[in-house]
């Protein structure tokens, strides 16, 4: 390689939004900690008596309702609360896409572009109806249990903002990876997910 004369001289990236609409091919499950679920793991891990606390009964629309996200946004209505999902599950789902094409890598992506959320954590609505789910999962010992959970049924929808560099990805690029994403899906029981060899939900499609 040739000695470059002169000091090194580079102007800065640009960067643009594109609004992309997408709607769900299948029903979605978000999954977030509950504070009852943290607060066992930081007395198991700060040494606290777990053993002598006494388990507390299940109320299962409370055990749903703290499975999901929520996020406060402003309606005809006022303000209300809807349910959402990660920014950063949706731009996993979109660098998932890569895997479908030759010509860019999963690294690549995570560089070119990232999804914009609203508040501290970050969080994207959700538009659709609400449905609460009673699964029988088995816990660490084999045995099987009781969850409860919130899922989205179909239809449901919602509009991703995302931020990319143009001059080293373009419009059509981005949806292509967005709609292959979709493919991958998002939250729990999702086909990329590396837990489930079955799962199809959180699937969706670019509008």
């Amino acid at each position: 390689m040739a000695k470059q004369d002169g000091p090194i001289h580079l102007t800065r990236l640009s960067e643009e939004i594109l609004t992309v609409e997408i709607d769900g091919v299948t029903p979605v499950i978000p999954h977030r900690w509950s504070e009852k679920s943290l607060r066992l793991m930081r007395d198991k891990q700060t040494g606290s008596a777990v053993s002598a606390r006494k388990r507390e009964p299940k109320v299962p629309a409370e055990e749903a309702y703290d499975s999901c996200y929520w996020m406060k946004t402003e309606t005809a209505d006022g303000i209300k609360e809807v349910g959402a999902l990660p920014a950063s599950a949706f731009k996993a789902s979109i660098v998932g896409g890569a895997r479908f094409f030759d010509s860019v890598t999963m690294t690549e992506v995570k560089g070119l572009i990232y999804v914009e959320g609203d508040g501290p954590d970050q969080l994207v609505p959700i538009t659709g109806e609400w449905i609460m789910r009673e699964d029988t999962p088995r816990n660490a010992s084999g045995v099987a249990d009781l969850r409860y959970r919130m899922m989205f049924g179909l239809p449901w929808s919602t509009t991703l903002k995302i931020h990319y560099i143009p001059e080293r990805v373009d419009v059509e690029t981005i949806l292509a990876l967005v709609d292959a994403g979709g493919r991958g899906g998002v939250g729990d029981w999702r086909p990329n997910s590396p837990k489930s060899q079955t799962g199809s939900y959180g699937q969706f499609r670019v509008r």
